[in-house]
């Protein structure tokens, strides 16, 4: 075997030894080499075949380049003219950097500080990469975003949740609160996908309004029913959008908003009575149980009650449908999911530098998070049939029956 070719026998023996395959001096750095050099002299003999004039092989230039494996002394062939031009690894690259690239978003994408997947790419293939460097890969997650977030979306999501989560972002010197609104939808399929996330310094209708004429403009004519956390100016912006969208305050928040005002001693008592009123069988026997809540809390805490009557139209929309309907709508835990997942990614981070390192961070769990949205919700054929006769005529030529 030359001294050029790859030593199999020599690698196992190594590898048997305990010598790494990858890293600093791994034992596929050679291989590496080889392969990458034979790939580029393949280069040149197809570039100097497709030329009339005479023009040929004229030795090679020696450089380090670093790679996932290791770094070696890369041989690049020349020709006698100049003119070619290497594609694989350019004139002046000196990384091979495709899958140093998807390990860094990898990382990133888990949540991992800089200084971690320093660390990690240090010890995985011996390169040290710098913040700026990890920055400039993250990056290019932006246009990726940014042509997400402009994508077309169906025409009719049968039901949508919609939350938010708020972030200390810097601006102007000082870090500031904001609130990243997150749209999930739940498609003709009965598959969760995250249609939008928005950034927002405050809501209200004026807010809400613009997200909703995003949705409307990249395809989503109707949505059937919108699940929310009591999201102020929410209930006027889509009464202007969507009009015949029927909307499901979140109990669960109700429930957690309602419990700030009760005394610690006498929440256990309240949330018993509290609980026959949302897990009642029928609408009639909610509507009883809340009087009753109001005969013997009223005087007590009356705001709590106030609450809840003002709300009701909202509160109580689900109780037209069967168990199966009502665990997906009567709460937004469905988009509060992806928030912990979001959570788990920002844990470790106080603020963000900027709106853009914010979103590329999200947007990057967003895509891990999503891997598993692959099969329906739960009783989804059985949820449907049940939609359709709620909504008659909305879903017509959106299913196959």
């Amino acid at each position: 075997m030359t001294k050029t070719n790859f030593d199999m026998d020599a690698a196992l023996k190594q590898l048997r030894e305990g010598k790494d395959l990858t890293g600093k001096d791994g034992i596929l750095t050679p291989l590496i080499k080889q392969l990458t050099e034979a790939a580029m002299q393949a280069e040149l003999e197809e570039h100097l075949s497709d030329k009339e004039q005479s023009n040929r092989k004229n030795g090679s230039t020696s450089k380090t380049v670093k790679s996932p494996a290791g770094s070696f002394e890369l041989d690049t062939p020349r020709d006698r003219a100049g003119s070619f031009e290497p594609q694989l690894v350019k004139k002046h690259q000196t990384h091979l950097t495709d899958e140093l690239e998807r390990k860094i978003i990898a990382l990133f994408s888990l949540g991992t500080s800089y200084q971690d997947i320093r660390m990690h790419i240090e010890d995985l293939y011996g390169i040290h990469v710098s913040n700026g460097t990890i920055n400039a890969v993250t990056d290019k997650l932006l246009p990726e975003l940014q042509a997400w977030r402009e994508r077309p979306l169906e025409a009719v999501y049968p039901i949508v949740w919609l939350d938010a989560i708020h972030y200390k972002i810097k601006e102007n010197g000082r870090f500031i609160s904001k609130a990243v609104y997150t749209i999930l939808g739940l498609n003709i399929d009965g598959k969760k996908e995250l249609l939008g996330l928005y950034l927002s310094e405050s809501e209200g209708a004026h807010h809400w309004l613009s997200v909703l004429t995003d949705l409307h403009n990249r395809g989503v004519q109707d949505i059937l029913i919108a699940c929310v956390d009591g999201l102020k100016g929410f209930p006027e912006a889509i009464e202007s959008i969507y009009p015949k969208t029927e909307v499901q305050h979140c109990i669960i928040h109700q429930i957690r908003n309602s419990l700030k005002y009760v005394a610690s001693k006498n929440q256990k008592a309240f949330m018993a009575d509290l609980k026959c009123v949302y897990k009642a069988a029928t609408l009639s026997a909610a509507e009883s149980a809340l009087d009753d809540l109001e005969a013997k809390w009223g005087d007590k805490y009356p705001i709590v009650i106030q609450s809840w009557r003002n709300k009701w139209a909202t509160l109580s929309a689900y109780f037209k449908y069967p168990d199966y309907v009502r665990t997906v709508i009567y709460t937004t835990n469905a988009v509060e999911a992806v928030h912990r997942q979001f959570r788990k990614l920002t844990k470790t981070k106080g603020g963000f530098s900027n709106e853009g390192s914010l979103l590329k961070l999200l947007y990057a769990g967003m895509l891990k998070a999503t891997e598993r949205w692959s099969h329906p919700v739960q009783n989804w054929n059985l949820t449907l049939s049940q939609l359709t006769i709620h909504f008659e005529g909305r879903l017509d030529g959106h299913i196959d029956l």
